[in-house]
Formats: structure tokens, C-alpha cells, sequence
């Protein structure tokens, strides 16, 4: 007697995107000091008929959700943890900026052990490459 296979979660994530009918989902990553060149990317990303997840917080720009340098700390580890969540839900990702520092290193290295597509506006940053 055979068993049926059982979907692992994330054959259960892209069967309900198929169900669904979604769009591909890209995520956008870099340093939030490129918050500027992340916008355009999702203006470009949108344009071509993706949904578009990205960074909501740039804690590099004063705010009063972070001011408290220990509340900005639990913040950040929240929000790394969100992060990871975007990428898991995405099809692919896409790196923003010509720098790539110690978070967007390991947001790629995350995204490729999970298999995901990476692509890059400055391919020359690519850690890999």
C-alpha cells in the first residue's frame, strides 16, 4: 500500500498562489538608506505586474517609533524576523543599491538556501558572483 506524499508548507504556499491566481511576488532588499532607489523599484516592480513587498521602516531616519535606543533594538529584531517572513513569501528578490552590507548579505544567503531567484540593480555587488 502507498501513501500519498505530503506537501511540505512551502509546496503548500506556491499550490495556493496557483489556486489564487497571484501575481509573482518579488521582495526588495538592501540598506534602507536606499529607500529612495527601493520606492522606484517598486514603482517598476508594480508596472510590470508584480506584488511588491519591502522594508516599511527605515530606522536610519528619526522617528518616535524608535527613539528609545532599547525599544529600537526589540524593533529591529522584530522587524529582521518580518523580513525573513517577506522573503519566504516571495518568488523572487530583488536587491537594491551599490552597497551591500553584513543584513542584506545574509537576507540573500537566506533567500538562496530557500531557493529563491536573486537579482540585483547593481549586479557587481552580488556576493556570489
Amino acid at each position: 500500500m502507498s501513501y500519498p506524499q505530503l506537501l511540505t508548507p512551502e509546496e503548500k504556499l506556491a499550490d495556493a498562489k496557483k489556486l489564487l491566481s497571484l501575481p509573482r511576488i518579488v521582495v526588495i532588499c538592501g540598506s534602507t538608506r536606499f529607500m529612495t532607489e527601493m520606492n522606484e523599484a517598486d514603482l517598476r516592480e508594480t508596472k510590470a505586474g508584480k506584488i511588491v513587498v519591502k522594508p516599511g521602516c527605515d530606522m536610519k531616519s528619526p522617528h518616535e517609533l524608535w527613539s528609545d535606543p532599547v525599544e529600537a533594538e526589540a524593533l529591529k529584531v522584530r522587524l529582521d524576523d518580518l523580513h525573513r517572513a517577506k522573503i519566504r513569501l516571495a518568488d523572487e528578490v530583488l536587491v537594491v543599491g551599490d552597497h551591500i552590507g553584513d543584513s542584506t548579505r545574509a537576507e540573500i544567503a537566506y533567500a538562496r538556501s530557500l531557493g529563491k531567484p536573486v537579482r540585483f540593480t547593481h549586479p557587481e555587488v552580488d556576493p556570489d558572483a
